[in-house]
């Protein structure tokens, strides 16, 4: 069923895009939840300028998060949790965690963003984890995970070791 988007539906389409779905999404959610309507030329002419509004709109946020992503590529975060003494965290590390050091340091960051291929880091060490600013951009980090008993000494002594 084709169907004149009146409102932004992610992974579907944006506003004034006519597109093809099931009957039965269109009928019991898309429809009835004012997202589309079926398409008629009167409803495509009224829709023509917020669709040219909205699409400029993107564009400059589009560029705001390649800007973003520019910023933080080859940030590093660096955060002390406590291990045994064999390097294994008594815990771990999660997204949020690194989200908001990277916040501390001055980046527009959400906790979404932040992909670890593991879902936490469980050791001590050197990571490089993915910040996914939109599906498409993409960057990479550091993260170093060092032993709350270490001095700020040894942190920049690792530091440049790993590098």
């Amino acid at each position: 069923m084709k169907l004149l988007l009146i409102e932004d539906v992610e992974s579907l389409g944006w506003l004034g895009d006519i597109v093809e779905v099931k009957t039965g999404y269109a009928r019991n959610y898309l429809v009835p939840q004012g997202l589309a309507v079926v398409p008629t030329q009167a409803g495509i002419d009224a829709l023509a300028e917020e669709k040219a509004r909205r699409a400029e709109q993107r564009n400059l946020e589009f560029k705001e998060k390649e800007q973003l992503a520019a910023s933080i590529e080859g940030a590093e975060v660096v955060l002390a949790a406590n291990a045994n003494e064999l390097g294994h965290l008594f815990g771990s590390v999660a997204e949020r965690d690194v989200a908001e050091n990277l916040r501390q340091q001055g980046f527009a960051v959400q906790d979404a963003m932040v992909r670890m291929p593991d879902g936490h880091i469980k050791d001590l060490g050197t990571h490089d984890i993915t910040v996914r600013v939109t599906a498409d951009l993409k960057t990479v980090i550091r993260v170093v995970v060092v032993s709350q008993d270490e001095t700020v000494d040894a942190i920049e002594e690792q530091t440049k070791t790993d590098q």
